[in-house]
């Protein structure tokens, strides 16, 4: 763990700050018009169906205010569902139902919320409560993921997600966010979710915080949290992989549900991801970056398969 290292040390481990990361990686790697491919969840998951990339399903979209009243029908003989701002960020706006009780919607905290409660959450969606720059905005529906049993006791109340930087094509560091009662079940470190920081080479976990802190145990359920390994490992770096090559992006973020029937499931891709992922794994990205960076200029034409075995063999141990 960094601590209360100064600027100077920070930097001989390698650890990359929010200027560097604006101006080096993300001004130099990411063109401006790409953005909306990735700002924009609708579009993403558009891109993910022209090129077969596993994500959950889309169920359904509001667009504009009258299709909120339609939502009673819409919603009728559907039990578990999600409702995310297609511009939102930072896990806000998000509505997670995993269940019925009579007329009312059941979240993942056993909490209860009518029906009237769903539209006004899908309307504020639609004014831009949740957007980025308060822009007006549709919302998304989609099936819950029914996430693997090999999180359990890992993730409380929630879906949790991994999180896959990707640089020039190849996978850099990774972590899962965990959810908490406090995040409300979303997968979120901002709002009190877990971060561990996992192994690419092997999907195990290496170590993990909770609002930047290092811990041992979930908050929740007690569960040791070292003892975590990803399922599907190579599988779902090669499907962070493919997401990436889709969208012309030099530096990016790929999160990633398991889900138990269809497996890795792609959920977004962020061209901003945040840099707490070099905390949750005690280590720094800047010789990750550079050495991704070397390999794509001498190795051009590599395929998924090979980038992403290079990652778990050779960037993995920087």
């Amino acid at each position: 763990m960094f601590g209360l290292s100064s600027p100077k040390k920070l930097r001989e481990l390698g650890v990359v700050g929010m200027n560097k990361r604006n101006v080096h990686y993300i001004a130099q790697s990411n063109a401006r018009h790409l953005y909306p491919l990735v700002d924009d969840k609708l579009k993403t998951k558009e891109l993910c169906k022209q090129h077969n990339i596993a994500a959950p399903k889309l169920l359904g979209v509001c667009k504009i205010q009258r299709n909120t009243n339609e939502l009673a029908d819409f919603l009728a003989d559907i039990n578990q569902f999600v409702i995310k701002p297609a511009k939102g960020s930072g896990g806000k706006g998000i509505l997670v139902i995993t269940g019925r009780d009579g007329d009312y919607f059941v979240k993942p905290s056993g909490m209860k919320v009518s029906i009237t409660d769903v539209k006004r959450h899908a309307s504020n969606i639609l004014s831009g409560l949740y957007s980025l720059g308060g822009k007006p905005d549709v919302a998304i529906i989609e099936a819950l993921v029914q996430f693997t049993d090999d999180f359990e006791g890992y993730s409380f109340e929630g879906v949790p997600d991994i999180r896959v930087i990707i640089y020039k094509g190849y996978p850099v560091m990774a972590m899962t966010r965990l959810s908490t009662h406090e995040s409300d079940g979303k997968a979120n470190l901002h709002q009190g979710a877990v971060g561990v920081g996992i192994d690419i080479a092997t999907g195990k976990a290496l170590s993990a915080v909770m609002h930047a802190r290092p811990i041992e145990h979930h908050p929740d359920t007690g569960k040791r949290l070292k003892d975590l390994e990803i399922p599907h490992w190579h599988t779902l770096l090669e499907l962070s992989v493919r997401g990436f090559d889709t969208t012309g992006l030099g530096y990016m973020g790929a999160d990633i549900v398991l889900d138990k029937e269809h497996g890795p499931l792609l959920l977004e891709l962020n061209a901003r991801p945040g840099l707490a992922i070099q905390v949750a794994n005690s280590r720094g990205l800047e010789p990750r970056l550079k050495c991704a960076e070397e390999q794509a200029r001498l190795h051009p034409d590599r395929s998924v398969e090979e980038r992403v075995q290079f990652a778990m063999d050779t960037i993995a141990k920087y």
